[in-house]
């Protein structure tokens, strides 16, 4: 497998306080890795900092390597709108922009000065289909996205990050916000879509960890406790703490 992400050492403070105390995590091509733990230990927080997300928070610092295809994603001369183009972000709950279902996928496209209207329709197209979306929407592209369910509008919101090629999303619990229906449809998406990107993904839920990823991090109040694959951990965890945590008697 090839790494197409590492991270080492890394350290978030916000203002005097600690939240990220130091772990290497590295993450392979057509992977999807979950980042797990309970609530407040630093899964979110780690996940922001992979495309700078970070950065708009006030009186954040952070230390420690971040490499991105070898390239340091917090070298002065990074560009982050090309950053963010290739590290893709799926929130937790959906965040449609109030246009239409077309002008929300082909809205990067066109940010990044595309013109060609073909060329437009087929990645809107093609972006819906991979999101597993296209047969919903397909007669209603000019309906405004704001107008479908939850769960459809997370995979349009999908679709709009897939539309601009990125090579690692990054999916802050992207299903929470849904009815158990609508997350399975995004979960069957997600192994769809880890032929031809990178996954990593913060969730809550246990059983959809096991599912859907091959690598799992365990993090518990800031402190990497153990990475390993899905299959290896829920098994046979190597401490005692992630097999505590995955039996439910914390968090």
């Amino acid at each position: 497998m090839t790494s197409i992400l590492q991270t080492e050492n890394v350290h978030l403070y916000y203002g005097e306080s600690e939240a990220l105390h130091g772990f290497d995590l590295s993450f392979n091509e057509n992977e999807i890795t979950a980042l797990i733990g309970p609530s407040g230990c630093g899964k979110s927080t780690f996940l922001r900092c992979l495309n700078r997300m970070n950065d708009l928070r006030p009186n954040v610092t952070i230390n420690g390597s971040f490499k991105f295809q070898d390239e340091d994603i917090y070298a002065p001369s990074t560009d982050l709108t090309e950053l963010r183009k290739n590290i893709g972000m799926v929130f937790q709950q959906p965040n449609p922009f109030p246009f239409s279902v077309y002008d929300n996928v082909a809205y990067g496209l066109k940010i990044s000065g595309m013109k060609d209207k073909d060329k437009i329709d087929k990645i809107v197209e093609n972006s819906l289909k991979e999101a597993a979306i296209w047969d919903e929407v397909k007669d209603d592209l000019n309906k405004s996205a704001l107008s479908f369910s939850g769960g459809q509008q997370q995979r349009i919101c999908i679709a709009r990050v897939l539309a601009v090629k990125p090579k690692i999303i990054l999916m802050d619990e992207p299903t929470s916000a849904l009815d158990p229906i609508s997350s399975s449809k995004i979960e069957d998406t997600l192994v769809n879509l880890k032929k031809d990107f990178t996954i990593i993904m913060v969730t809550h839920n246990m059983q959809q960890a096991s599912r859907i990823s091959d690598k799992t991090a365990f993090l518990l109040n800031g402190d990497l406790i153990e990475y390993d694959s899905t299959k290896k951990m829920f098994i046979n965890p190597n401490k005692q703490k992630t097999s505590d945590y995955l039996n439910g008697e914390f968090g």
